[in-house]
């Protein structure tokens, strides 16, 4: 706790303010809102409420909690036209709230309507932004009292898909490591709990105009543009367990969805552990020569191009890109050999066999990752 305490006052200066996107949430507001008045050790300067379509009281719980809060609560209550009514936009609209009231050197925080902060949730981001990075990832987890009302077979089924996706972020940090972002970490980007500089909000160009899945996409805008993120296993938010929720292809469709019937393949974002291997392989080899910049040696562009099914002037392109986020999402696009096959949720325990023999020979490279490509040429 003594590292929150000094982050908050190192960040003193700078306005910290929190957004809740909500719509037909009342149930859950007053426990959302609740945790983030009693943050332990740290205070915003403005819990922001922000009400699209909504049809129930939440507005009205809203106000009665602003009437007696220690913290400043404004709250925004708007109808959106059908082509912005989704997750997506509300949050993005939230956002740009939140920023024109932090200001430019402000800190921007959101969560969701139906998720409890953890006491120290705002502590500990702050400790983060105040150690050098630019976003902080969280986590979310589901309440154990509606955990207990879900099917066993989908709880087993999901311990199995995120013992996987730990296996290959491990494997992703040992062989291409990010100094910002070290083991302990993890793999989620859920909108339940997200904290961020104005700057680097605005750098990446804001949320990212998508009707849902905007949290994931808004991190891989940060990853574009070299944001420095660090994935926080103590930046914890508690959701609800629910099925109707108010994002299509959120976390209630997607419980709702398993409950029925199970996935036949895992999340998108992962595949055979050998493909993944050699994507993040790949990764760095790119990294190495962006680092070197015009001195790259054409033999390694060559060898990589070759290796990624590409012409050298692809990589030759990536190689002068501003940003090496830009350059390789952009590599990685366009490479036939770093097509995504997904895994079918049958063969996960297979997988994961492969993910443990492939950890077990990985040593920890010796990279300084934090050298920059100016300081390399010096």
């Amino acid at each position: 706790m003594t590292d929150a305490l000094d982050a908050t006052k190192r960040l003193s200066s700078d306005r910290v303010v929190v957004v809740v996107p909500v719509k037909d949430e009342a149930g859950w507001l007053e426990p959302c809102l609740t945790a983030l008045i009693h943050q332990r050790a740290a205070a915003f300067d403005e819990i922001l409420v922000f009400i699209n379509n909504s049809t129930d009281r939440g507005a009205a719980i809203a106000a009665e909690l602003a009437a007696r809060s220690s913290v400043p609560i404004l709250i925004r209550d708007v109808v959106l036209p059908p082509d912005q009514a989704n997750a997506g936009a509300a949050r993005r609209l939230a956002m740009e709230w939140a920023a024109s009231r932090a200001g430019k050197d402000g800190i921007l925080l959101t969560t969701d309507a139906d998720g409890v902060a953890g006491p120290d949730w705002l502590a500990v981001n702050l400790a983060a932004l105040a150690g050098g990075v630019d976003a902080v990832a969280g986590r979310a987890r589901i309440d154990p009292r509606d955990e207990t009302r879900l099917p066993p077979a989908l709880i087993e089924a999901d311990a199995r898909e995120c013992h996987y996706a730990a296996l290959l972020d491990e494997i992703d940090a040992l062989i291409d490591p990010d100094p910002f972002d070290p083991l302990p970490r993890h793999d989620e980007h859920s909108g339940a709990s997200i904290a961020v500089t104005v700057s680097a909000w605005s750098r990446a160009g804001g949320i990212p105009d998508v009707r849902s899945g905007e949290d994931r996409e808004f991190f891989a805008a940060l990853r574009r543009i070299d944001a420095r993120v660090r994935h926080l296993n103590e930046a914890v938010v508690t959701v609800s367990g629910r099925t109707e929720g108010r994002a299509a292809g959120g976390m209630a469709d997607t419980i709702r969805r398993r409950m029925i019937a199970t996935d036949a393949f895992l999340d998108g974002r992962l595949e055979p552990a050998l493909a993944a291997i050699a994507r993040v392989g790949f990764r760095r080899r790119l990294r190495m020569l962006w680092l070197q910049g015009a001195a790259a040696p054409s033999r390694e562009i060559q060898r990589l191009a070759s290796g990624l099914e590409v012409f050298d002037v692809a990589v030759r392109t990536a190689i002068d890109a501003v940003c090496f986020g830009m350059a390789w999402m952009t590599l990685e696009a366009g490479s036939p050999r770093l097509r995504r096959r997904p895994v079918p949720a049958a063969g996960v325990t297979g997988q994961i066999d492969v993910a443990r023999r492939s950890l077990a020979t990985l040593d920890t490279p010796t990279l300084d990752t934090k050298v920059t490509r100016k300081e390399l040429l010096a």
